[in-house]
């Protein structure tokens, strides 16, 4: 491994190239200071002129013009050669000086804002030319002779080389060049992913035989699902969509029950729908135009296991709500901005975590889940439902009213733990069974829950996430009260539940599509 401690030689030429522009004059005068050269070129040597210090611009260190639009400056074998060679390598030094070239001990670049552009623009060639081809090709030279060079790939690194030349006079230590190359080679990684993953999108490519991931870490967490578990979480943005305004860190499992709240909360319709997410499930959930009555519905399913879970709001939450809230241990609340004076209410729990989803949404790209060398791909199941979804197989009609809950009910059963059943009633769910390998346990979860806590007095609907293999867990269901049923078609014996139905007289409709979420 070597010995960290060890100190290059002074450094005597910088070349300097970065789109980001700021925080240049500290490290501008440090350069100065201890007599570095300065090798620069397009906008960045416009700035360090600017800032009234002395650069040489590489065209002429190179002897070589910029060419085809600028899209030639730095690659060339002069540049690339005073980075690469080995300091202490004999032949790299005489054929260094067979052609004059000189020593380039640290390299500060930047690329190309390529994520920005394609914020900004879906200009196809626009793209294109931000894809930057000098500056990584330079930070990998610089990075992979890190014994010799110091690489610098962002102004967050600036204070750093700083303190590291002041300390050294003039030099930087060998564990400090190593961790900068360590950096560099992940910014190119990433970088490359970025554009890698763009191509994917243009030309419908979602299962590419190479497949890169890239995100930007937020934060490290105290630990993962239990304490000896490690844990960070990575956004593919710099910064998540989601704000949190108060309360104590966010742990893994909160993470999971947010993204679980959040993925149902977005598929109802906005400013009615509030979730209650414990272990990554829904245990409650309910439309209703009324915010107070919306979140009291949605508790009321199973308010036992709504203790130390999570609430999150399709709508943004006032002093009423706030109220109500604050009567309960939650973990966190989740909505579309919190007025004033519900967060005057909330904040008084120091530890309850708020969090501000207005920005947040979710989108079509591939999700995945991983073991230690396999990951696993698939779309997110995103499908808005639609009466034409599904085909009423019995001889009873469901009633409007009927159809409407057992669309609510089929769109919660399918962010529901498989096997996966929702009673429901009004737009709130009345009982949820989950996560049990025999449907027919599910189906008496959801019952026994409903029995339990459920106060609804008006007609009842099931979903099912997939099809009911035996007539025995749909028997249990209307033998509950339960009016109308929609499962998923494709099973054997089909025919035998479609009588079944026929036969109590309640209203069966099957689903286009299957709902698994294992």
């Amino acid at each position: 491994m070597g010995d960290y401690t060890v100190v290059m030689k002074k450094i005597k030429t910088a070349l300097i190239s970065v789109s980001d522009k700021k925080n240049l004059k500290p490290l501008l005068n440090i350069l100065k200071k201890n007599k570095i050269k300065i090798i620069s070129s397009g906008g960045t040597y416009k700035e360090i002129r600017r800032l009234k210090y002395k650069c040489l611009e590489v065209s002429e260190f190179t002897n070589s013009p910029e060419i085809l639009g600028g899209r030639i400056k730095t690659l060339h074998p002069k540049i690339h050669a005073g980075i690469l060679n080995k300091r202490n390598n004999k032949l790299h030094f005489k054929e260094l000086r067979i052609n004059n070239f000189e020593n380039i001990d640290l390299v500060i670049v930047n690329f190309y804002p390529f994520e920005n552009t394609l914020k900004k623009t879906t200009h196809h060639e626009k793209i294109i030319e931000n894809i930057d081809v000098g500056g990584p090709t330079m930070v990998r030279s610089a990075a992979k002779n890190y014994k010799d060079v110091t690489v610098i790939t962002s102004t967050d690194q600036y204070a750093e080389l700083i303190n590291e030349i002041n300390k050294y006079k003039g030099s930087t230590s060998l564990n400090f060049r190593k961790n900068l190359s360590r950096i560099a080679f992940s910014e190119t990684a990433y970088y490359d992913s970025v554009i890698s993953d763009y191509f994917n999108k243009i030309t419908g490519t979602n299962f590419p035989n190479k497949k890169v991931l890239h995100g930007n870490l937020i934060e490290t967490l105290r630990y993962g699902e239990n304490p000896h578990q490690i844990s960070g979480i990575y956004s593919r943005k710099s910064e998540m969509d989601l704000k949190q305004i108060h309360g104590k860190q966010l742990s893994y499992n909160n993470y999971n029950d947010i993204f679980a709240a959040l993925t149902i909360s977005k598929s109802l319709p906005k400013n009615t729908g509030t979730v209650i997410v414990k272990h990554a499930t829904p245990c409650g959930v309910s439309i209703k135009n009324n915010h107070i009555n919306s979140f009291k519905s949605a508790l009321a399913c199973d308010p036992t296991s709504a203790y130390g879970g999570i609430v999150s709001c399709n709508f943004r939450i006032a002093k009423g709500l706030a109220l109500e809230l604050s009567k309960l241990f939650i973990e966190a609340i989740i909505a579309n901005k919190f007025d004033n004076n519900a967060l005057k209410i909330l904040k008084k729990k120091k530890n309850l975590r708020l969090i501000d989803a207005s920005n947040y949404s979710i989108n079509q790209d591939l999700k995945h889940i991983s073991t230690s060398n396999e990951i696993l791909f698939q779309s997110e199941d995103l499908k808005k439902f639609t009466p034409k979804d599904f085909k009423i197989v019995s001889k009873r009609k469901p009633s409007k009213k009927e159809m409407k809950n057992l669309i609510f009910a089929f769109n919660i059963c399918r962010y529901v733990k498989s096997n996966g059943i929702v009673i429901a009633s009004n737009e709130t769910t009345a009982g949820i069974g989950s996560g049990q390998p025999s449907r027919l346990d599910s189906c008496n979860i959801a019952i026994n829950k409903m029995k339990k806590f459920s106060k609804i007095n008006e007609s009842l609907v099931a979903a099912s996430d997939a099809f009911f293999p035996f007539v025995d867990g749909i028997e249990k269901l209307v033998q509950s009260g339960v009016q109308a049923v929609v499962q998923p078609s494709g099973s054997i014996r089909d025919k035998e539940i479609i009588k079944f139905a026929n036969e109590t007289n309640i209203a069966l409709v099957f689903s286009k599509t299957r709902h698994f979420r294992h």
